[in-house]
C-alpha cells in the first residue's frame, strides 16, 4: 500500500486545479503546468482538496499511484511558492556573472563557460567579498530546476581532496586524507 498516494493534496488560494482525460493542469500566480496522468489512477477534486486512486492493484499501477501524487503535489507548491536551488563555486578563482539568462562560469578551465539557462527559471548570481561565488535558480517547475542545477554541478564536481567545485548549498562533501610522508 502506498502511504504517499493515499494522502490528499490540499489546493493553496489562488490556484486552479483542472482534470480533462488524464491530462492534471494547475494554474497559479507564478505558472502554469501540466501531468498527463496514467489511466490507472483516478485524480478527484473536492472542494480544495485532490486525492488519487487506483481503478485496479497491478503492480505498476501499485509503483505510480505515489509518484503521480507526488508530481502533482510539486506542480501545486511550485505555481504558488515555487522552488529554489542554490549552487555554491567553492575554488580559488571560480566566478560565476550573468547577463540575463546567460550564466558566465569560471571553472578553472582555460576557457569560460557560458550556459543559457531556459526563460521560466529565474537567474541571480551573488559574489561578495571573502564568501564563495553563489548561483541562485528559482522556477514554478521542480523537474527544470534540480535538471538545470544537476547539469552546472555537472560541470566541475566537487572533488574529496580539497573539497573544490560546484555543490549544492549545504552539500556535505565527504573528504579524504591525502598522501602521507614517510
Amino acid at each position: 500500500m502506498s502511504r504517499v498516494g493515499k494522502s490528499p493534496i490540499n489546493i493553496p488560494a489562488g490556484v486552479d486545479v483542472k482534470v480533462d482525460n488524464g491530462l492534471v493542469t494547475v494554474k497559479g500566480k507564478l505558472g502554469e503546468l501540466t501531468q498527463q496522468v496514467s489511466e490507472q489512477i483516478e485524480v478527484v477534486i473536492d472542494g480544495n482538496v485532490i486525492t488519487l486512486n487506483r481503478l485496479d492493484e497491478e503492480k505498476q499501477t501499485i509503483a505510480s499511484h505515489g509518484l503521480y501524487r507526488s508530481l502533482i503535489n510539486n506542480m501545486v507548491i511550485g505555481v504558488s511558492a515555487g522552488f529554489e536551488k542554490k549552487l555554491e563555486l567553492v575554488g580559488v578563482g571560480y566566478r560565476a556573472s550573468n547577463q540575463g539568462q546567460l550564466l558566465d562560469l569560471a571553472l578553472g578551465y582555460s576557457h569560460n563557460i557560458v550556459i543559457e539557462v531556459p526563460k521560466e527559471i529565474g537567474l541571480t548570481t551573488v559574489s561578495d567579498k571573502g564568501k564563495n561565488p553563489v548561483v541562485i535558480l528559482n522556477s514554478f517547475d521542480k523537474q527544470l530546476v534540480g535538471m538545470v542545477a544537476a547539469k552546472i554541478r555537472s560541470l566541475r564536481k566537487p572533488e574529496p581532496y580539497k573539497g573544490k567545485g560546484v555543490r549544492y548549498a549545504g552539500e556535505y562533501v565527504r573528504r579524504k586524507a591525502g598522501k602521507t610522508a614517510k
